[in-house]
């Protein structure tokens, strides 16, 4: 009897702890295990109070129930620690990539911030660079002097040449930068003189070429005037001319006529005709001089041929006009 409540005690302890390894969520199986055991174990107890003639028996199913719990226990015990060793690995290899990510994205960070912070410190101005060096070159000093004293006045010796040197740069850049200003402001000033100077000469230029424009404009107006007087003094010449022409033609005409109607005299009479040319009397109203008679005549033939010419073709047609 104590035996059987030993064994049985032990596999639901076995149990129990199989559970808890496995899972929280195996604890309430665990625990019903527990209780149909311990509900087992009474009711041997009381047929092992009942029938002890069978004490044997039941011995050697105990010991076989035990090998067969046991068994069970040792393979469960196997597979839960198995369970355990892969899910403890796959824990272990995420964190492994989560540590890995991490590193790699502090890596980036930590560069983006030094390049920020490097362009930061070339972007300052150089006093900044200047204090900052010197405060390296006071801490590279003090180490040296605390290192060995011998050193010290070759290190002092340094630093105040690298200070030397560092002025004197300082010197020769400012200077350098006055220079360049000196001059950036020499050639703005030029510059702006020769844009001066080409605004003063394009006006002068736009001046001369206007001048140039009128000068063109009046000379053509004076040549213009100039044909057109020209034009007007060949048209008047040849008006007379032909005045001339016509006045010859008609003199020579009227003289033909005078001396075929009285051989050119002013006091020729041929019945009621009178004068040079032979006219009625009454047509000189009484006036018989020569500017009346040859008015009187001039009338009379423009009036009735229109010219000296045509009277003298009518004369030689009708030996009268």
């Amino acid at each position: 009897m104590t035996i059987n409540k030993k064994f049985t005690k032990v596999l639901s302890a076995a149990a129990f702890a199989t559970a808890l390894v496995l899972a929280p969520a195996n604890v309430f199986a665990a625990t019903n295990t527990e209780s149909t055991n311990q509900t087992t174990t009474q009711k041997q107890d009381q047929a092992s109070v009942q029938s002890q003639s069978a004490t044997s028996s039941q011995d050697d199913a105990a010991a076989q129930s035990s090998q067969a719990s046991a068994a069970s226990t040792s393979t469960s015990t196997t597979a839960a620690k198995k369970v355990v060793k892969k899910t403890n690995k796959k824990k272990a290899t995420k964190k492994a990539k989560k540590a890995k990510k991490a590193k790699k994205t502090t890596k980036k960070v930590t560069k983006k911030t030094n390049k920020k912070k490097a362009t930061k410190k070339s972007k300052k101005p150089t006093k900044k660079a200047k204090k900052t060096t010197k405060k390296v070159t006071k801490k590279t000093n003090k180490k040296k002097t605390t290192k060995t004293a011998k050193k010290t006045s070759t290190a002092s010796a340094a630093v105040a040449a690298s200070k030397d040197t560092t002025a004197d740069q300082s010197s020769a850049q400012s200077s350098s930068s006055n220079q360049q200003t000196a001059e950036e402001k020499a050639a703005a000033e030029a510059a702006k003189k020769a844009a001066a100077a080409k605004k003063k000469a394009e006006k002068a230029a736009k001046k001369a070429a206007a001048k140039k424009r009128a000068a063109a404009k009046k000379a053509a107006a004076k040549k213009r005037a100039a044909a057109k007087k020209k034009a007007a003094a060949k048209k008047r010449a040849a008006a007379k001319k032909k005045k001339a022409q016509k006045n010859a033609v008609e003199k020579a005409a009227k003289y033909w006529i005078a001396m075929r109607e009285s051989s050119g005299s002013y006091t020729a009479r041929n019945g009621n005709c009178y004068g040079r040319y032979q006219l009625l009397i009454s047509y000189l109203h009484g006036n018989l001089s020569k500017s009346n008679q040859e008015k009187t005549a001039d009338r009379y033939v423009y009036g009735r041929y229109g010219s000296w010419v045509n009277a003298k073709r009518f004369w030689l047609a009708h030996n009268w006009y």
